[in-house]
């Protein structure tokens, strides 16, 4: 039987190659980029990847394009498009 992928993640796949450090920033890159993110036009948990810096709402059907792995990110938060209000 093979061993268990607890500790290693999805990083697992890469068995004993490329070195531990590599290996934690893949799984910790794949954790960010498959989990759900509020969205910033409805606000609500449900935004994808859709592909490399694209992603798509499921509730409101907005897709903007934002980081490779995550739509938010520390240095630059994304611009939200929204309609601007007149006087």
């Amino acid at each position: 039987m093979s061993k268990s992928t607890e500790k290693a993640g999805s990083s697992g796949r890469f068995g004993t190659r490329y070195g531990v450090v590599v290996r934690n920033r893949v799984r910790d890159i794949d954790k960010m980029r498959t989990t759900d993110h509020e969205c910033p036009r409805c606000h609500r948990t449900g935004v994808n990847r859709v592909s490399s810096g694209i992603w798509q709402c499921r509730a409101c059907d907005a897709k903007f394009a934002a980081g490779a792995y995550s739509p938010v990110s520390k240095k630059a938060p994304v611009v939200s498009s929204t309609e601007e209000q007149g006087e």
